[in-house]
C-alpha cells in the first residue's frame, strides 16, 4: 500500500467508527423518547399500547385509591379530558391531589393507561413547565389558580419558575 492508500484507508475507518456511533445513538434514543401528552390530547390521538408518553396535568380531587401492596390509582385531568393512571410504586412525598403531576409509562392492551413513573411537584411554588404551559393555553390555568374556564377542577397552588 501506498502512503496516499494508507492514509485514505484510516479516514475511512475514522468516517465509518462514527457513522455508525452516531446510528448507534440515534437508535438508543429513539427507543427512549416519550411524547408529551395532556389528557384532552390523549382522546384527539390514537396511540398504540405499548408507546411509551409521559401524561401531565393535575391529579383529579377524590380520584387517589389505594390498592393492594404499592398500588395507587388517580386520574390525571386538565379540564378538558381525564385519564385513569395506574401506578405501582412509592409515590413521591408531595403527590397529592389538585396538584400537577407528571407521569410516564404506556398504554396497555386494555386501553388504560400505566405509569412506571411519576413525578410531582417539588414545593408550593413550581409546577412543571410542560404542564402549566399548556394548561395557561387552555385558559385553564393562570399563575397559581384555576380560571373561571376551570372553575370545576381541582387547583394546584402554585407558579411556574422559569
Amino acid at each position: 500500500m501506498t502512503r496516499k492508500q494508507k492514509r485514505l484507508a484510516v479516514i475511512l475507518g475514522g468516517v465509518s467508527f462514527i457513522t455508525v456511533a452516531v446510528l448507534l445513538v440515534m437508535f438508543a434514543f429513539s427507543q427512549s423518547v416519550a411524547y408529551f401528552f395532556m389528557p384532552a390530547d390523549i382522546a384527539q390521538t390514537e396511540i398504540r399500547p405499548g408507546t411509551r408518553i409521559r401524561l401531565g396535568g393535575l391529579v383529579a380531587e377524590g380520584s387517589v385509591k389505594r390498592g393492594q401492596g404499592s398500588t395507587v390509582s388517580f386520574t390525571v385531568t386538565d379540564g378538558k379530558g381525564n385519564v385513569p393512571v395506574t401506578y405501582t410504586g412509592i409515590l413521591p412525598d408531595l403527590f397529592r391531589e389538585g396538584q400537577g403531576v407528571v407521569t410516564e409509562g404506556a398504554f396497555d392492551a386494555s386501553h388504560a393507561f400505566v405509569a412506571d413513573s411519576v413525578l410531582a411537584k417539588h414545593d408550593e411554588t413550581y409546577m412543571p413547565k410542560d404542564v402549566a404551559d399548556r394548561l395557561k393555553k387552555e385558559g385553564v390555568w393562570e399563575d397559581g389558580k384555576a380560571t373561571a374556564k376551570g372553575a370545576g377542577m381541582p387547583v394546584a397552588q402554585g407558579v411556574v419558575r422559569q
